[in-house]
C-alpha cells in the first residue's frame, strides 16, 4: 500500500496540465488571419487525422458577436465542415473548436478571418477553450488506480492458479485479488464520468445525460463498457478459484477474458491512433499484461509466499517464478521500445518534448528496478541460504517502491501529447502566433506578430477608437530591439494596405523578450506610441 501511495504521490506532483490534444489542425479554409473580399458559405477544419463531434462546440462567431455557423458541422474523417449564414457584414470573424481525436482527447483552439477589413476580435461568450485542473488530474489518478488494479488482478491470479500451495489458505491472495477487482471497476466508472467533463472542458461534476451518452457511444465509451462486462465474467470465474474448485477449463476460459479486457486500455488510448493502429494496439496489450504478471508476482512473493512458505516450497516455485519474470521483463522491454518508437518518432523529440522526458524518466527507474530484479535472480540461483528469504523480501519490496513510481509515470503518459504528434504541431504552426491589443489615450492598437519565432516575421497592425471602429491613421512608425541583449532599436519597415492597416516584414535573429513599439499619427498633432513585448523562441 505504501508503494501504491509512492506512485500515486508521483502522479499528483506532476503539474497538471491543459487537456493534451493529440490532433492537430493541419489547414483551414478560410487561412487564419486572411482578409477575404466576399463572405464564405462555408469554413472548412482539416486535422492531423480524424476527429469526433463535441455538441455545440464548434462555432463561428461574426463582428457583431453572434453566432453565424448555420446548423450542425458535419464531421468526415480529419474534416469539418461548418456551414455559415449569408449576413454580408464585414469585419472580423472568429472560428473556435473542440472536437476529440481518435485517441479520445479533446482538442481545441480557434483563429480569425475577416471579410472585407479587419475590425476588433469578437469574443466567444461559450469560453470553451478552459480545461478544468482538477478534472486533469482525476483523469490521471483514474488511470493509475486502475494499473494498480490490473496489477492486483492478474498476477495474483496467475500465482494463484500455478503455484499456490496446497496447504496454505487463500483468503488473504482472495483479498488481494477482489480489491484487484475493486480498483478496475472503480477507475473504469471513474474514466467514463470524467470523459464528459473532459470533453466538453467542464468541472468535476458538469455531467449530464447528454455528455453522457455522446461519451458511451464514443469508442472510448465502448471500450470501458465492455471492459465493465468482462469484469462481471471475470469475478463469476474467480469465486471457484480462490476455494481452489476450479479446473483447467475454466482457468483457460478466465484467460481469454483477462486478455480481452487487457486489450480494452489500448483500444480507449494513444495506440488506437497510431500511424500503425493495430500493432500498437498489441504491443500496449503485450506491455500492460507483462507489467501486471511481474508486479502481480510481486505482490504476492513480498506479502505471502516469502513469509509463510517453508524451504521445500520456495524451492519448487522460486525457480519457476524466476522464469515468469525473465519473461515478463523481456516482453515489457520489447514492447515498451516498439511503444516508444511509435509514439517518439524521431530522437530529436526525445528531448524536446515532454512526451519524450517522461519515457526517458521511466527508462531510468526501469533500469533501477531490473538492476534489483538481477539480484533477486542471483538469490534465487543461489538457493537463498540462510536469511535469504528476508533478504529477498526486501529486494522485492524495492522492487515495488520503485514501479509504482512508474505506474505513475505511465499514467501521466497517457495524457501526454506523444512527441510524434507535438513535433507535428510544432511544424504546423502551433504554438507561437503572437496577438494583443494595445491601448493609448487616443486609440487601441491590435498587434499580431507570425510565427512570433526566431527568423522572418510578419507585422500586422489595425488601429481603432475608443469605440473599437476603425481608425484612419496618417503615419506608421515602428522599432523592434532585444534589450537584455543589448540589442538596439531597428526600424520595422511599414505600408498601409487599407486607412486602418499596416504590414511589416522584419528578421528577429535571437530568441528572447523583443520590446516592439509602434507610434502611430492620427493627424497633424495627435499621435502615440505603445510597446508590445513579444516573447520569441
Amino acid at each position: 500500500m505504501l508503494a501504491i501511495l509512492a506512485g500515486a504521490l508521483a502522479t499528483l506532483a506532476l503539474p497538471a496540465s491543459p487537456a493534451s490534444a493529440h490532433a492537430v489542425l493541419a489547414s483551414s479554409n478560410p487561412i487564419g488571419n486572411s482578409v477575404l473580399q466576399a463572405a464564405p458559405t462555408e469554413v472548412v477544419l482539416t486535422f492531423s487525422e480524424s476527429v469526433r463531434k463535441v455538441p455545440d462546440r464548434v462555432r463561428v462567431i461574426g463582428p457583431d458577436g453572434k453566432r453565424v455557423d448555420q446548423g450542425d458541422a458535419s464531421f468526415d474523417g480529419a474534416v469539418v465542415t461548418i456551414p455559415i449564414q449569408e449576413t454580408g457584414a464585414q469585419g472580423t470573424y472568429l472560428v473556435s473548436y473542440r472536437v476529440i481525436s481518435a485517441d479520445s482527447h479533446p482538442v481545441a483552439g480557434g483563429f480569425t478571418y475577416s471579410v472585407g477589413a479587419p475590425s476588433t476580435t469578437p469574443s466567444d461568450t461559450a469560453d470553451q477553450q478552459g480545461d478544468d485542473p482538477a478534472v486533469a488530474t482525476g483523469t490521471k489518478v483514474a488511470r493509475y488506480i486502475g494499473y494498480a488494479g490490473l496489477v492486483l488482478l492478474v498476477g495474483p491470479v496467475l500465482v494463484i492458479s500455478l503455484l499456490w500451495p496446497t496447504r496454505l489458505s487463500r483468503s488473504g491472495p482472495g483479498n488481494v485479488v477482489w480489491t484487484g477487482v475493486g480498483l478496475v471497476t472503480l477507475a473504469t466508472l471513474a474514466g467514463i464520468w470524467l470523459q464528459v467533463p473532459y470533453t466538453t472542458g467542464g468541472g468535476l461534476f458538469d455531467v449530464d445525460g447528454s455528455g453522457l451518452r455522446n461519451v458511451l457511444s464514443s469508442t472510448f465509451g465502448t471500450a470501458h463498457l465492455i471492459r465493465l462486462g468482462l469484469l462481471v465474467a471475470i469475478a463469476l470465474l474467480l469465486r471457484p478459484l480462490l476455494r481452489g474448485e476450479t479446473g483447467r477449463v475454466d482457468q483457460i476460459l478466465l484467460a481469454v477474458l483477462g486478455g480481452a479486457a487487457v486489450i480494452t486500455w489500448p483500444v480507449a488510448g494513444h495506440p488506437a491512433a497510431s500511424p500503425v493502429a493495430a500493432v500498437s494496439v498489441v504491443v500496449d496489450a503485450v506491455h500492460l499484461t507483462s507489467m501486471a504478471v511481474w508486479l502481480g508476482g510481486l505482490v504476492m512473493l513480498f506479502a505471502f509466499l516469502l513469509r509463510q512458505a517453508n524451504d521445500r516450497e520456495l524451492g519448487a516455485i522460486l525457480p519457476i517464478w524466476s522464469r515468469w519474470a525473465t519473461l515478463a521483463v523481456a516482453a515489457l522491454v520489447l514492447a515498451g521500445t516498439v511503444q516508444a518508437l511509435i509514439e517518439v518518432g524521431t530522437p530529436d523529440a526525445l528531448v524536446s518534448t515532454t512526451y519524450g522526458r517522461l519515457i526517458i524518466a521511466k527508462v531510468v527507474l526501469f533500469g533501477a528496478v531490473v538492476a534489483v530484479a538481477a539480484y533477486s535472480r542471483k538469490l534465487v540461483r543461489d538457493r537463498l541460504g540462510d536469511g535469504g528469504p528476508r533478504r529477498l523480501r526486501r529486494t522485492v519490496g524495492v522492487e515495488l517502491a520503485v514501479t509504482a513510481v512508474v505506474l505513475g509515470l505511465s499514467a501521466v503518459l497517457v495524457q501526454t501529447t506523444p512527441a510524434r504528434t507535438a513535433s507535428a504541431n510544432e511544424e504546423l504552426g502551433g504554438p507561437g502566433f503572437y496577438s494583443a491589443t494595445l491601448d493609448s489615450n487616443l486609440f487601441k492598437l491590435q498587434v499580431d506578430v507570425d510565427p512570433a519565432k526566431k527568423g522572418n516575421n510578419s507585422v500586422h497592425l489595425y488601429a481603432y477608437d475608443k469605440a473599437n471602429k476603425p481608425l484612419p491613421v496618417v503615419e506608421w512608425k515602428g522599432t523592434a530591439a532585444l534589450p537584455a541583449n543589448d540589442v538596439a532599436p531597428v526600424d520595422i519597415p511599414l505600408l498601409p494596405l487599407t486607412d486602418n492597416h499596416a504590414t511589416g516584414e522584419i528578421t528577429l535573429p535571437l530568441e528572447g523578450d523583443w520590446q516592439l513599439k509602434f507610434t502611430v499619427r492620427i493627424s497633424d498633432i495627435d499621435q502615440a506610441t505603445v510597446t508590445a513585448t513579444v516573447p520569441v523562441s
